[in-house]
């Protein structure tokens, strides 16, 4: 008897495999781009009320697998949950981004929860069991966190700012509550990972969105370390765990990231060079990336020749093609089209 045994390219790639035509998805791929998104967000109400209705985060996170089949999908959540289940205020402002109870200063970090509530984090595991049963099943699911140094600018400041220079200040003028800040985040990670792993995710991915604008040796404290912390804390009890570094502008400082931190892959961003991630990166870690995401806005010759210059930088190893940060609300569906014809169409 045949037993037909079925492939889920991204999870191949991650293995060891490197496929002809490269797996892909893109990040914030269920967002507001899509209309059927748009819909069901006004339905839930408030972002966070969508992120914690187990049924409509799975609706939005299925919604662009249905339309695009994309190799992977991605949980939808955000990173400032973990904050939340530390029992900190966060709160989206429309128009304005998240809103938390700042951690300005020594005294206020002092008052930070030391343990997570993971059953205030209940809907999103029960929405990756609803999600992981009705994925197509060649289609892989991916869980995520923010990684510490970027879930803390946000605690810190109590928004976004940009340079995030309030965590970088309290990192350098009280480094000690900083680094307490991080060492909560790094365990709160990992027992947030290793429940969606329990829930069914397959992939974990972990954002830095902020890493590039850290210094090399504060990269290494802030960044490499905690990461380093988080993929050890999960291999001791999931060995076999696949994850996924995003140190967005990390630069030249990748490969040190790559060789600290023991991830099986690394996101990369639109601005990183070819000939250094092909030879010091992509030849030790599966690659991903790294389509500019304004190129699905513009469109056009433009949009094939980027396209076109991703799959040849680095089809020749390890890659899944992705863009080089989350896609925008204002990018074309069209244009989204347009690429995945392009990718899928390549037989490197």
């Amino acid at each position: 008897m045949t037993q037909n045994l079925v492939t889920k390219p991204f999870l191949e790639v991650l293995s060891g495999n490197r496929q002809a035509s490269p797996p892909m998805w893109m990040m914030r791929q269920a967002g507001r781009y899509l209309p059927e998104y748009r819909e069901t967000r006004t339905k839930a109400g408030s972002f966070l009320d969508l992120c914690f209705n187990a049924e409509l985060a799975a609706e939005v996170t299925l919604q662009p697998i249905r339309r695009f089949g994309f190799d992977a999908a991605i949980i939808f959540s955000d990173i400032l949950v973990v904050p939340y289940a530390l029992g900190r205020s966060v709160r989206f402002e429309v128009g304005e981004g998240p809103r938390l109870d700042p951690l300005d200063s020594p005294d206020k970090v002092s008052s930070l929860s030391k343990a997570i509530d993971l059953s205030k984090l209940q809907p999103v595991f029960d929405a990756l069991r609803i999600v992981r049963r009705e994925l197509p099943k060649e289609t892989t699911l991916i869980g995520f966190c923010g990684a510490p140094f970027t879930v803390a600018t946000y605690m810190v400041a109590g928004q976004g700012t940009s340079d995030q220079h309030p965590a970088r200040l309290m990192a350098y003028q009280h480094p000690g509550a900083f680094a307490k800040i991080i060492d909560t985040l790094v365990e709160s990670s990992i027992q947030y990972l290793l429940a969606q792993l329990e829930a069914g995710a397959e992939v974990l991915q972990i954002f830095d969105t902020w890493a590039g604008i850290l210094p090399p040796r504060e990269f290494e404290k802030w960044c490499i370390e905690p990461t380093r912390r988080i993929v050890d804390g999960i291999r001791k009890v999931k060995p076999d765990a696949k994850i996924i570094g995003f140190p967005r502008g990390a630069g030249a400082l990748l490969p040190a990231f790559i060789e600290r931190t023991g991830v099986d892959g690394v996101s990369i961003d639109w601005t990183a060079e070819p000939s250094l991630v092909r030879e010091k990166v992509q030849n030790k870690v599966v690659v991903q990336g790294n389509l500019d995401p304004l190129l699905l806005i513009a469109g056009g010759a433009a949009l094939d020749e980027a396209v076109d210059d991703v799959l040849k930088s680095y089809s020749a190893g390890r890659h899944i093609f992705n863009l080089g940060h989350g896609i925008t609300p204002d990018a074309s569906i069209a244009h989204v089209e347009q690429m995945i014809k392009r990718v899928r169409a390549y037989k490197g």
